[in-house]
């Protein structure tokens, strides 16, 4: 039977929001089709935390390591996707609570029905810290979410990320998972090996 594959990658352009103050996507054309010229080359500026991304310990941690330096086995293997849409500005443990039996080691929720792919949502869901400690507790090392943070678009001391730090966990953020029934799937979701910077764009898919 073939395999059915999700990507929950938002697409990537010059319109695709960015948190606000950061580096939006922007292309230029190096070289273009011509004679004398057999290439089109494209040369890019963006943050790596546009899009679908995996944020590093270097993100919230001054002596963190960066995206580069990190196993790959977190982002690649058995994952459950919750759903707790319009859970409001925190997803709690009482939101995931129906969906936490037999938990795979990787969980990513879903919090919108229709994911905002034109703008910044400042109201955005984010994790609670005790919501973290629970899921890790139970084995879980890995935490995505669709929305732009796993911390409150306002938050200044971003006390989710300060738990995933304290507890060794990974993260991802910016998913798109408008289409993906809750359920159990294999997670692919690899970061670029960029040495110095504090996060990656990633191609995230699910199959099951």
């Amino acid at each position: 039977m073939a395999q059915r594959l999700w990507d929950i990658s938002p697409p990537v352009h010059a319109g695709s929001p960015v948190f606000p103050g950061d580096t939006p996507y922007r292309q230029r054309w190096a070289a273009t089709i011509a004679p004398g010229c057999p290439v089109n080359v494209s040369a890019l500026e963006l943050s790596p935390h546009v899009g679908a991304h995996a944020d590093a310990p270097l993100h919230y941690d001054p002596a963190g390591a960066a995206i580069g330096a990190l196993e790959l086995e977190p982002y690649l293997g058995a994952c459950r996707v919750i759903h707790a849409i319009g859970c409001g500005p925190l997803v709690e443990p009482r939101h995931l609570a129906h969906a936490l039996t037999g938990l795979p080691p990787r969980v990513l929720v879903r919090t919108y029905a229709h994911a905002p792919l034109d703008r910044f949502d400042t109201a955005l869901s984010a994790y609670a810290v005790e919501t973290i400690e629970q899921l890790a507790a139970r084995g879980v090392c890995l935490v995505g979410i669709d929305t732009a943070s796993i911390d409150p678009a306002a938050s200044k001391v971003l006390p989710s990320h300060q738990a995933i730090r304290r507890l060794g966990l990974r993260v991802l953020e910016n998913l798109w998972l408008d289409d993906v029934p809750e359920g159990d799937y294999e997670l692919i979701a690899l970061p670029l090996r960029l040495t110095t910077a504090d996060a990656s764009p990633v191609r995230a898919v699910l199959r099951r």
